[in-house]
């Protein structure tokens, strides 16, 4: 009965570590006014009829702070990857010459830098109440092994290592959301 606990225990970890790791993949194309090759990791290309992530068409690299060069390995990739990034919400223009393609990432405004730190934040709120139902539920099944009789004090140390666990997983989060923000405002 207590390997059910384990069991249990090893589920929660797993789902709350998913929900810090989903949080990260989400966040991760906020654009920081920065470049980064992550800012393009949403952005998918019609390629000769399949929906491709950029970096599956070409090679995308970051030579200075503020661009992007793409560089296609099929010319006839360039419109497409071009047509994608105008239609994404990133609101970069891309700079095709020569088969290459740059994005000057344009420093943010103060406006917008509080508009993306609240969209971090709701995310990482978001992520957070994620972790919490994780927990509820995981208490909901050691209060059901426990209704099958394993012992109360096993139930109740499970309960605690669950609620240590939460606790370690939203500190992941305000620490990912915390060097986001940083981030973001020094952009």
């Amino acid at each position: 009965m207590a390997e059910n606990l384990t069991q249990i225990y090893e589920e929660a970890g797993e789902k709350m570590m998913n929900a810090v790791a989903v949080l990260e993949k989400e966040l991760k194309g906020v654009r920081t006014g920065r470049a980064s090759a992550g800012l393009l990791d949403g952005v998918r290309v019609e390629y000769y009829g399949q929906s491709l992530p950029v970096n599956q068409v070409g090679t995308v690299t970051v030579p200075e702070p503020r661009m992007i060069v793409i560089r296609p390995w099929d010319q006839a990739a360039v419109a497409e990857i071009d047509k994608a990034i105008r239609a994404s919400s990133l609101g970069l223009a891309p700079i095709v010459e020569k088969g290459v393609i740059r994005l000057v990432i344009p420093p943010l405004t103060e406006e917008r830098r509080k508009q993306l730190v609240a969209f971090v934040k709701e995310h990482g709120e978001a992520a957070k109440v994620a972790i919490r139902n994780v927990r509820r539920d995981a208490n909901r099944s050691i209060d059901a092994a426990k209704k099958s009789g394993v012992p109360e004090d096993d139930c109740e140390k499970s309960k605690t290592d669950v609620q240590d666990l939460t606790k370690d997983n939203e500190t992941e989060v305000d620490k990912y959301l915390e060097a986001k923000i940083k981030e973001l405002m020094e952009g």
